[in-house]
């Protein structure tokens, strides 16, 4: 397996220049006609159930899109309209600025990747691949040559002549990639395609497939809900839920400014404490005085949002909290401590450990943070405040 993603990745580097992350985050649609497929005020709807909502997206040409959101949300649905495998209720799709809506999903050059391989167990790997290039008509030579061209691309030529249960599921996938581009298509499709593997081969995976889409340079889509194979692989990334979008933008502009609390909430980890709103706009947690990413009104109750990487803690014997958990995770751990109902956790060095039921200081960076208002008919009094109080309001 090692050696198949060094094939690939050698394979891609070599047909020329693959585009910096910097260059290709740099690229948004300037408007809808430079745009690779726009959905319109898109409506999907099953019965009286209402799953898409006046959907507007915009995807710059050659530009990678994560759809990241819960289960549930929309992100599959939106793939499958685009796809052409359900008609919307509502709205227009374009891609190059012509309407597919209409069109039967067979015409709409598109490339899908699915979830599961969905590969035909008594075909050859190279029959798989030129499937959908034998349903086109493409005679039988041109076909094989096309189709042995894109697995060198994806570092499987040598596997052309086996069947698909003789590889890994890593493998299998690729030869569905290859399968989903051997036909030139206009927009890529991947729906949820790694989430079948194992950690260590989703991670390569992932990679060689942006690397793939780069050199190409073909517009796609990745719906997915694992937050980090969105925030590795997407130019932008559109946070998805309850059937709309969230929020959409560069991986860093969501995770450093999130424009909701439940895009603040989604996206990374968060510490959710409950404070007031003080008289100058900030808010105080643990003794800190925070600033907020957007303006509330003094002594509103709110919920803050904190960053665990964002939070130190130093043991000493008269600290304000206590250390209930550690978590070990490899290159960092997160530690938990509380204090009077409140948990408060630290994404620190794995060296810097301190033992559970110790006593500690907090500090927090004064970075700004996302605060979401509490209705007061859900407080049942004063005391679910949780924070350092309204700071003198």
């Amino acid at each position: 397996m090692f050696r198949m993603n060094r094939a690939m990745h050698k394979a891609i580097v070599q047909k020329g220049n693959v585009m910096t992350e910097e260059d290709a985050r740099g690229r948004t649609p300037q408007n809808e006609s430079d745009a690779g497929v726009v959905f319109a005020n898109v409506t999907k709807s099953y019965g009286d159930r209402e799953v898409l909502h006046s959907f507007n997206l915009s995807i710059g040409q050659g530009e990678m899109v994560c759809l990241l959101g819960p289960s549930g949300c929309g992100k599959s649905t939106a793939l499958r309209c685009l796809a052409g495998f359900e008609l919307i209720s509502g709205g227009d799709i374009t891609i190059g600025g012509r309407s597919i809506t209409r069109q039967p999903p067979r015409k709409r050059g598109i490339g899908m990747v699915f979830q599961h391989y969905s590969l035909f167990p008594t075909m050859t790997v190279r029959d798989n691949v030129a499937f959908g290039l034998k349903v086109s008509r493409v005679g039988k030579d041109e076909r094989n040559r096309r189709a042995l061209k894109m697995l060198e691309r994806v570092g499987l030529a040598e596997y052309a002549d086996v069947f698909p249960n003789r590889l890994s599921g890593g493998q299998q996938q690729r030869v569905a990639l290859a399968r989903a581009l051997v036909t030139n298509p206009r927009v890529l499709l991947l729906d949820e395609p790694l989430s079948a593997l194992d950690a260590k081969i989703r991670v390569q995976l992932r990679d060689e497939i942006r690397l793939l889409q780069q050199q190409l340079g073909i517009t796609a889509i990745f719906v997915t809900h694992d937050q980090e194979e969105a925030l590795a692989v997407a130019d932008r990334i559109a946070i998805m839920h309850d059937g709309a979008i969230e929020q959409i933008g560069r991986p860093q502009d969501l995770y450093e400014m999130p424009a909701t609390a439940f895009v603040a909430d989604f996206v990374g980890q968060s510490s959710v404490v409950e404070t007031v709103v003080a008289a100058d706009g900030t808010v105080r947690v643990c003794g800190q005085t925070l600033p907020l990413l957007v303006h509330l009104p003094a002594k509103t109750l709110v919920k803050v949002f904190i960053r665990p990487e964002n939070v130190v803690f130093t043991e000493s014997p008269d600290g304000e909290c206590t250390v209930e958990s550690a978590s070990y995770l490899g290159s960092f751990t997160r530690t938990t401590a509380v204090a009077d109902g409140v948990r408060i956790t630290s994404q620190h060095a794995p060296g810097n450990n301190i033992d559970k039921g110790r006593k500690v200081h907090v500090s927090i960076r004064p970075e700004p943070v996302m605060a979401e208002r509490i209705e007061l008919r859900w407080a049942q009094d004063a005391r679910t405040v949780k924070g350092d109080g309204d700071n003198g309001a």
